[in-house]
């Protein structure tokens, strides 16, 4: 199989862009989703898919872009299984040193095993992508002969999946294994698999934006609409700014913070603003910081959007300079993201042991400059999006060990709708992707979030 190759002009070549593409409807989608595939194949796995796909839709229709994305996001939660898939066809293995090669043969399959396009579509359209680029102009008929197998061999190769193994690298389904069990690990990997829902938080009358919405009113107060529904900003009561997208998951770590009326609050790392959202909305005086003034543009377009204020601050948190100013502070520290996976599949793929080892050093640094923010008697919620203990029960356990003056203040099933089973041994939130019926009903389970409140003794 070929190296890798650099065009003699010097230019690094654009995957379908070295040659002019073949007219063919649903091309251009195919081509965005595999150059986004390959960038985070290739070198640039510290880049979001969603960023990827950001850079490559920007010019298609919206049922291209719609479909790219589609395309990518499959491939990735489906990555384990196309892996093992193309490994047993390809008679030198997997080409992980060609990553374009890869991209094209791993968005074909996802095609083929999981989504509702054509096979003949699917494979017509990546040997046109093959033949369009000068690095796999030669290896189209291979491109073409591997993907007519695997459209063969659909129903046999879906019957041997594996959630688990299929769906994380092989430390990642150990780390869970260990951690959850190996029957919760599964569940876990079932509900990845599952994919995720649409959860909207509305600022006031959750009844009656349920009813105009066709939405299910979940027992922790969130909204989850219908699988099937418009474009999230034309539905009613999006530009009146009644309520925003967030995670069931997601929307509790600020409410155990339960902000007062004209409290000063700390939201530290708050972008892209749903958690500062439902402070402001709580009446409090809210102190937004994070290190982007991308992300923070559009926190503040959302607050716009939606009527509330909030003091915006450009930085990183742990430079600023405010001991003892506030009654409460929101730490959502910066994490490996692996309890978004069931929407965020390429998370899994992107993500290696020495990653979650640097965020722990920095997730530290932060709660100790949170600790310093908080004034005598004030309140913290620490929490991460991530389901590795690393980054949430040890870090609170070392923290408590290691600042006398916190003590915990465990959450109580009321505040969580009941749910108790949201609420781990210590009395810290601990939800899973497998809760709330994730990857077995409908409800569609949850991302994965630890929270723990602490208060500073007076």
């Amino acid at each position: 199989m070929a190296l890798r190759r650099t065009p003699r002009n010097g230019r690094k070549a654009d995957p379908a862009q070295d040659a002019a593409l073949p007219e063919a409807a649903g091309l251009p989608a195919r081509a965005a989703a595999a150059r986004a595939v390959a960038e985070l194949l290739g070198q640039n796995r510290a880049l979001a898919l969603e960023d990827a796909l950001a850079q490559h839709v920007r010019s298609l229709a919206p049922a291209d872009a719609g479909l790219a994305r589609a395309i990518a996001t499959t491939t990735f939660r489906r990555l384990g299984l196309i892996r093992r898939t193309l490994d047993a066809r390809l008679e030198r293995g997997l080409p992980e040193h060609q990553p374009v090669l890869l991209a094209l043969l791993a968005t074909g399959a996802a095609q083929i095993l999981d989504l509702a396009v054509p096979d003949h579509a699917a494979v017509d359209l990546a040997v046109r992508l093959a033949k369009a680029d000068q690095r796999t102009q030669h290896l189209a008929g291979l491109v073409n002969a591997v993907l007519r197998r695997i459209a063969r061999e659909r129903d046999e190769i879906l019957a041997g999946t594996a959630p688990l193994a299929d769906g994380a690298p092989d430390w990642l389904a150990e780390h869970w294994q260990e951690t959850y069990g190996p029957e919760r690990a599964e569940a876990i990997a079932r509900a990845h698999l599952a994919g995720a829902t649409v959860d909207i938080t509305v600022k006031a009358d959750p009844e009656l934006w349920a009813a105009r919405l066709g939405a299910a009113l979940l027992p922790t107060g969130s909204l989850r609409l219908p699988a099937e529904t418009a474009p999230v900003p034309s539905l009613d009561g999006f530009e009146a700014g009644a309520w925003w997208v967030q995670d069931a998951a997601a929307a509790l770590p600020a409410r155990l913070l339960e902000a007062r009326p004209g409290e000063r609050v700390a939201d530290l790392c708050a972008a892209p603003g749903g958690k500062t959202a439902q402070l402001a909305a709580a009446g409090a005086q809210v102190t937004a910081i994070d290190r982007s003034a991308p992300r923070l543009e559009r926190l503040q377009r959302n607050l716009d959007r939606l009527g509330l204020t909030a003091e915006i601050v450009t930085g990183d948190a742990l430079s600023l300079d405010r001991a003892g100013e506030f009654d409460a502070v929101l730490l959502d520290a910066p994490c490996s993201a692996t309890g978004t996976i069931r929407r965020h599949p390429d998370v899994a793929w992107t993500k290696a042991p020495q990653d979650i080892t640097r965020l722990t050093i920095l997730q530290a640094k932060l709660l100790d400059k949170a600790a310093a923010l908080v004034k005598p008697g004030g309140r913290l919620v620490y929490c991460t999006c991530s389901l590795e203990p690393q980054e949430g029960e040890r870090q609170i356990s070392d923290f408590l060990a290691a600042y006398p003056a916190f003590e915990r203040v465990p959450v109580e099933p009321a505040e969580v709708g009941g749910l108790s089973e949201l609420i781990d041994a210590n009395g810290d939130l601990r939800t899973l992707p497998c809760h709330l019926g994730g990857g077995t009903d409908v409800r569609g389970g949850l991302d994965g979030f630890f929270a723990s409140r602490l208060r500073k003794k007076a």
